[in-house]
């Protein structure tokens, strides 16, 4: 049985540029429609529903990408993007080859993502393109608003390429970010 090519993305709104909340740098944001944790709280419940959105050409989303000018990265939020992994690892493979970064919000664990490739091998793929992984869903009552790109104390910035090197969850020093700035931004700075 041939596999379908994966040529369009659910998506919850157009690429949104110029972000400084979701992640560090200057930020592309990818905003994905359809999520299954309907966490308590969360900020886009209207990215909950899987039929929601509109259908997008990926290839128009790469087009997108090519017309940025200042992001260092791009991030994918939603809604899950793990709920599309295949749409979103072509776009995240397209978006590494420019140059930018990628980080990843999602309410599933690294762990759980791990345990997950194994029956489908595309979410480790997914992963190998991914540089920070925002993981686990939103808890309400652990919520605090002075954590570094995220909402509630659960969640981790997680490092995926030495997480996956080493084999075991690698957090992000955030104490020292200017380095975790430094190693991901791969354009120059912008001086206006």
């Amino acid at each position: 049985m041939e596999s379908k090519k994966i040529n369009e993305i659910r998506l919850a709104a157009d690429l949104q540029t110029d972000s400084i909340v979701d992640g560090p740098g200057l930020r592309a944001v990818l905003w994905t429609q359809g999520c299954g944790h309907k966490c308590k709280g969360c900020q886009n419940p209207q990215t909950h529903d899987f039929n929601g959105g509109g259908l997008v050409p990926i290839d128009m989303v790469l087009e997108a990408i090519d017309e940025l000018e200042y992001q260092t990265g791009l991030t994918f939020s939603g809604g899950d993007p793990m709920y599309q992994p295949e749409a979103c690892n072509i776009i995240a493979e397209y978006a590494k080859k420019k140059g930018l970064n990628i980080w990843v919000y999602t309410g599933f664990t690294y762990e759980e993502l791990m345990e997950l490739a194994k029956s489908k091998p595309i979410y480790l793929e997914f992963l190998k393109n991914i540089d920070v992984l925002v993981d686990g869903r939103f808890i309400l009552e652990q919520r605090d608003l002075s954590l570094l790109f995220r909402g509630s104390k659960n969640q981790r910035l997680i490092d995926v390429q030495k997480s996956l090197e080493s084999g075991k969850v690698t957090l992000v020093n955030e104490t020292n970010i200017d380095t975790v700035e430094e190693k991901f931004f791969k354009h120059a700075p912008m001086y206006i």
